[in-house]
């Protein structure tokens, strides 16, 4: 089945996948090729948004389409930043009951795991970080807060993510971190890109 390709604007496409893997897989392939026209790639759950220096040739439109993609790219490359994380959130129990682990065996599983940021959106410097297993998969909360506290960690769908400042957000809240997750004054100023591989570490 063909890979749907839309226009985004006037300098851009976009390539509709599967699912994250398939996304992930189209992103690596396309860092590798050369086509003089293909400029930045911007990761999403199911798409990559790719900006353009100049017209798509046909032999690019049609791999985007139907060509054989390459393995993701390993998650086992690139530096790991390590998160100390206080587990003291409000939704910590919840998650525990939605998955049949209790609060200890929810944090052992978080921290027992690497991370790996698939895309960021939401809010700049939100990253989307997928694990190496999803025993911690839970729903989204039925009713979003008004108010998540800037570095609350928390978990949603086969996602975590840290909320780099104060906003409203339906994600189940399992602990916060002292770590900026955003700063204005770094460059860049989000410490999480796609990519970054994260380690969280339970403060006793």
């Amino acid at each position: 089945m063909s890979r749907p390709i839309l226009e985004y604007g006037l300098d851009a496409i976009m390539v509709e996948c599967t699912d994250g893997t398939e996304a992930r897989a189209l992103q690596t392939t396309l860092s590798n090729r050369t086509d003089p026209e293909i400029g930045e790639l911007v990761p999403g759950a199911r798409t990559v948004l790719i900006t353009l220096t100049g017209p798509p040739s046909s032999g690019l439109l049609d791999f985007l389409a139907d060509g054989p993609l390459d393995r993701p790219q390993a998650l086992d490359s690139g530096p790991v930043i390590t998160i100390p994380v206080h587990y003291d959130g409000d939704d910590l129990d919840r998650v525990a009951e939605l998955t049949g682990l209790d609060p200890a065996e929810v944090i052992m599983t978080h921290t027992d795991q690497l991370w790996t940021v698939a895309f960021c959106g939401f809010a700049p410097g939100f990253g989307y970080l997928v694990g190496e297993h999803d025993r911690l998969k839970v729903p989204r909360r039925p009713q979003p807060r008004t108010r998540v506290p800037a570095g609350s960690v928390a978990l949603a769908d086969a996602y975590c993510g840290i909320y780099p400042r104060r906003s409203p957000g339906g994600w189940q809240l399992i602990g916060r971190t002292e770590t900026a997750i955003w700063d204005q004054g770094l460059d860049p100023p989000a410490l999480l890109q796609p990519g970054s591989r994260v380690r969280f570490e339970a403060i006793r």
